[in-house]
């Protein structure tokens, strides 16, 4: 393994891309420490230091902080993330198969993709200008006396501007460095929350045999360990799992030498939608308690017990809430593969390009088939993604952490850094097997497990 990285440092334009990479990476965590003016930071510090995480809108909020890397305790001209231009790409992605205009671009080939990723960085502007604007009036408390107007105008340009730099920092990184530049964003942003994450951890540790009620004693402390690796074991393997398809080369004869004939596989993803299904399930999942916490401040309602036992079914603790959750990842996964996996389309590519699965006919016969087989593993997709999902709810309940800290056991922000990691680890490897250096495993090119 050792041997691995120094061969990374032994190859000139290897080692170019990675300490690009490093250093444009470094520059986006130095973004998130440059404050927006005209704001009271030490006010701003102060007042979140004291907020209720457990609320619902203290939880979105610290759910948002996940992914864009940011704290609450400052204005930062990073504060927005790379988050809107995440939400611009869903959003046209999805488009791209109701609307008849984009679905047209996306069969056009690179042009179309140049033109559908413009589109996209408008849009992304437009949610910037949105969500700096929503930014904006939750801070407008800590703004400087007779400087209100200064401050929204100049925080809406500045963190719109800051997004747009980061969405420049992935291209840039996507064209000169390693690794896909977005994801390696937000992973660093999920990262850079770690250490804060441990350090919590480690203040309620009490290894003591007798440790107090409220500290987490050895007991506790292996179970956390056991857990964490079980948990990242469990997300690498559905990251890599793969239900190989055997496909069949056609024989063609030219002149007097005979091609093709050979027999390949097609790999169909266990996990297909990825982290998706969690983000789209934690996203809806967190309209219904911020709502009913607003209905509850009105008079009329305030003392509603239809609403009070509807608020208590929906708290993260609640049996209710974690089986709806589960439920909405199942959906959403589905969902996504529905949108996502075209089995007619790889049907007709097979049958164009002269190969067939054994025992089926090409056509619609290997369309139904390749839709079965990804009805079936998706099930087990996001069966997994559900129990990976929930298990920093559960271990917050059984052991009493703190939830913000049990997310780094488990949920989307695990998932993204074990699949970016794994994607970088793979394209590392294949540029230390192109100029015939050995890669990380001993056994072999790093492959995805199978069924």
């Amino acid at each position: 393994m050792l041997g691995t990285v120094f061969n990374i440092f032994r190859i000139p334009d290897l080692r170019n891309k990675v300490l690009f990479t490093l250093a444009l990476l470094v520059i986006y965590r130095v973004g998130f420490h440059i404050p927006n003016p005209c704001f009271d930071q030490n006010k701003i510090a102060e007042v979140t230091r004291h907020r209720d995480t457990e609320s619902p809108f203290g939880r979105a909020a610290t759910y948002m902080q996940i992914f864009t890397g940011g704290t609450l305790d400052k204005s930062s001209l990073f504060g927005l993330g790379i988050m809107p231009y995440i939400t611009a790409s869903i959003i046209l992605m999805l488009l791209g198969e109701v609307v008849p205009a984009l679905k047209k671009l996306r069969q056009e080939g690179q042009t179309g993709h140049k033109k559908i990723q413009e589109y996209t960085r408008y849009l992304a502007v437009l949610i910037c200008v949105f969500q700096a604007i929503m930014y904006m009036k939750m801070l407008g408390q800590f703004i400087y006396p007779g400087m209100e107007t200064q401050a929204v105008i100049m925080g809406i340009v500045a963190m719109t501007a800051g997004t747009i730099f980061l969405m420049w920092l992935g291209e840039q990184i996507d064209e000169y460095g390693i690794g896909n530049g977005i994801s390696l964003i937000i992973m660093a942003g999920i990262i850079s929350r770690m250490p804060w994450a441990v350090g919590m951890l480690i203040e309620n540790v009490d290894l003591t045999v007798a440790a107090p009620p409220g500290t987490i004693g050895p007991a506790k402390l292996l179970f956390l360990i056991a857990a964490f690796v079980f948990v990242v074991a469990g997300a690498i393997l559905i990251t890599q799992g793969q239900r190989r398809i055997p496909v069949q080369q056609a024989k063609m004869m030219r002149g007097r030498r005979m091609y093709g004939g050979q027999r390949h596989y097609l790999p169909l993803r266990v996990n297909h939608g990825g982290v998706m299904p969690i983000i789209f399930a934690s996203a809806f999942m967190m309209f219904p308690p911020v709502i009913l916490e607003q209905f509850t401040r009105i008079e009329r309602f305030r003392n509603s017990g239809f609403l009070a036992t509807l608020q208590g079914a929906l708290r993260h603790d609640a049996f209710t809430y974690n089986v709806l959750y589960m439920v909405l990842i199942f959906l959403f996964a589905y969902f996504w593969v529905t949108v996502q996996f075209q089995p007619r389309e790889m049907a007709k590519n097979l049958r164009d390009s002269g190969a067939f699965i054994p025992g089926l006919r090409p056509g619609r016969r290997t369309a139904e088939y390749l839709e079965t087989v990804m009805t079936r593993i998706t099930y087990f997709g996001a069966a997994f993604l559900s129990i990976i999902a929930v298990v920093p709810s559960v271990i917050s309940i059984l052991l009493g952490i703190p939830w913000i800290v049990a997310t780094f056991l488990g949920g989307t922000g695990l998932l993204i850094v074990v699949s970016v990691s794994l994607d970088l680890v793979q394209k590392i490897e294949a540029n230390l097997l192109m100029r015939s250096y050995e890669g990380f495993s001993e056994t072999g090119r790093i492959k995805g497990a199978y069924a």
